[in-house]
């Protein structure tokens, strides 16, 4: 056996022992991290296990949680992260409520989602064709997608015209709440496209080799290109239902929802440099996260204290992504 060929085993080799410990890692530690939040909660507050506060998680949890999913292809395809959707989120919510009486509830929301598929070709265009610096592109788009809904609405408070929409989206089916029925449906059909689909395959294989999987004529550019519109759409769908839930947007709505986004899809055990990650871990991480923000909430925790500790858990999970790559010789 020829030296190179036992240098190559053994860089194999180091690369199957990293992603052993990522899936050990991922899945065993944030399980008892999750399991560690409920029964401090359950000690800490009497308020925890409370009908409504679950309820108010799950909702809140949702709505972040259909961004979590379309980041998660974002981060899987090597994209870094997708600063527009604060932006998106603000169209999707004032266009929902703001269309009302002049085309009605469903078509608002419709063309809601549809500008969000927009704003999300514009990234895709700039950072999968034109080769710009996902943090640039899409931070430039979010700056001017949201000047224009600034100009369109003065910088004022949009109101909901259409109660019914809005007992539609609060109501329940089978006593689950319609908002996390939707966000089910739409993590489930996420998994299926990445873990079950070609473009999935495409996506992890982007995300992880990019020349590689350019050479095995992989439309490379276009895989890129979806994964910041899937974000948009799915951003353009958390927005509409943020703003039928409240019956009001204004155009900071949406401020925020990316770091949370992000911090659930890093903490669930998804590399930040990309060809590796589930959208069930990135859940995984999501339920962590906000399980622990309520909990932080509930304990009367100051709102800088709470943004310092999910810092602490993001700088915590990219460092050990850095770490298993270069073990694995990546």
């Amino acid at each position: 056996m020829s030296d190179l060929t036992a240098g190559s085993m053994k860089k194999t080799e180091r690369f199957t022992r990293a992603h052993w410990l990522v899936e050990i890692a991922s899945r065993a530690g944030l399980l008892f991290a999750i399991l560690a939040v409920i029964l401090y909660g359950s000690f800490a507050s009497p308020a925890f296990f409370s009908t409504g506060n679950f309820v108010n998680v799950l909702t809140s949890m949702s709505i972040v949680g259909i961004v979590v999913v379309g980041m998660t292809f974002v981060l899987v395809v090597g994209g870094l992260a997708d600063l527009s959707v604060p932006a998106t989120i603000a169209c999707g919510a004032i266009l929902s409520l703001g269309l009302q009486p002049m085309i009605g509830p469903v078509p608002a929301f419709v063309v809601a989602i549809a500008l969000a598929g927009v704003i999300g070709s514009l990234n895709g265009a700039l950072v999968g064709y034109a080769g710009i610096n996902p943090i640039i592109a899409t931070l430039g788009v979010g700056t001017v997608g949201l000047g224009i809904v600034q100009a369109a609405v003065g910088g004022v408070i949009v109101y909901g015209t259409n109660p019914a929409s809005a007992e539609l989206v609060k109501g329940r089916l089978f006593g689950i709440p319609v908002v996390v029925i939707i966000f089910a449906v739409i993590a489930v059909i996420g998994h299926l496209i990445l873990s079950r689909s070609y473009w999935g395959r495409w996506t992890t294989a982007t995300g992880g080799n990019y020349s590689a999987a350019r050479a095995s004529a992989v439309p490379v550019r276009a895989v890129k290109a979806g994964a910041f519109v899937i974000t948009g759409v799915a951003a353009g769908i958390s927005g509409g239902l943020l703003g039928l839930t409240l019956q009001s947007a204004r155009p900071l709505v949406g401020t925020g929802y990316e770091f949370s986004a992000i911090t659930a899809v890093v903490v669930g055990g998804v590399s930040i440099m990309g060809g590796f990650g589930s959208v069930p871990r990135a859940i995984a991480g999501l339920v962590f996260v906000q399980l622990l923000t309520n909990v932080m909430v509930l304990e009367g925790v100051r709102t800088p204290v709470q943004g310092f500790v999910l810092g602490i858990l993001i700088a915590g999970a990219v460092g050990m992504d850095a770490a298993l790559r270069r073990r694995g010789g990546v």
